[in-house]
C-alpha cells in the first residue's frame, strides 16, 4: 500500500511496536517505577496514558462517540499507578482495545479523506484527519523517547 495514509499509518504502526519493546520483559515493579520526582511518569503510565490518547482523538474526536474518557485520573493516565499484574494487564488490553478500534476507523478511510475537518470538544475546536494522524505520530515519538529513558534507567536497555 502506498500514499499519504499509508505513510502515515506506518509511523503510527512503528511508534506502537516501539512502545511495547520498551515495556517488554519487564515486571509490573519495573512497569509502576516512576521517572524523576516530582514526575509521575512510568512506563506503564505511558501505555495507560497513550490508551487515553488513542480513544481521545480515534473515539471521541474522529468517531464522535461520547461518554467518559480513558484513565480520567487528573494527571492524563499518569496517576494512581500500581505495580501489579493486574495493572498491567489492564493498561495494556485497554491500549490494545484502543488501536484496534483506531486501526478499522483508519482502514476506512483513503487519501482523499485526510482533508476532512472534524469538529470535537464540545464544538469548540476544529482539526483536518490529517492533522489528528500527524498529532499521533507526534505523540508516540515523544513518549517513546520518554519511554527510552525510562527503560534504561530500569535495566540499561537502550535503542530499538
Amino acid at each position: 500500500m502506498t500514499g499519504e495514509l499509508a505513510n502515515y499509518r506506518d509511523y503510527l504502526t512503528h511508534y506502537r511496536e516501539t512502545l511495547e519493546r520498551k515495556c517488554a520483559g519487564l515486571s509490573p515493579e519495573q512497569l509502576a517505577t516512576k521517572s524523576v520526582p516530582p514526575s509521575s511518569m512510568s512506563l506503564l503510565g505511558l501505555v495507560r496514558h497513550m490508551a487515553r490518547v488513542e480513544h481521545f482523538w480515534f473515539q471521541r474526536a474522529l468517531v464522535e462517540v461520547e461518554g467518559q474518557r480513558l484513565y480520567d485520573d487528573g494527571d492524563a493516565g499518569f496517576a494512581e499507578v500500581e505495580p501489579t499484574e493486574e495493572a498491567v494487564t489492564l493498561a495494556w488490553a485497554s491500549w490494545r482495545e484502543q488501536v484496534s478500534l483506531a486501526d478499522a476507523w483508519l482502514d476506512r478511510l483513503t487519501d482523499e479523506g485526510l482533508g476532512q475537518v472534524v469538529t470535537f470538544r464540545q464544538g469548540t475546536e476544529t482539526s483536518s484527519v490529517r492533522d489528528i494522524l500527524v498529532h499521533m505520530i507526534e505523540e508516540y515519538a515523544r513518549h517513546c523517547g520518554h519511554a527510552d529513558l525510562l527503560r534504561e534507567c530500569i535495566d540499561g536497555t537502550t535503542g530499538e
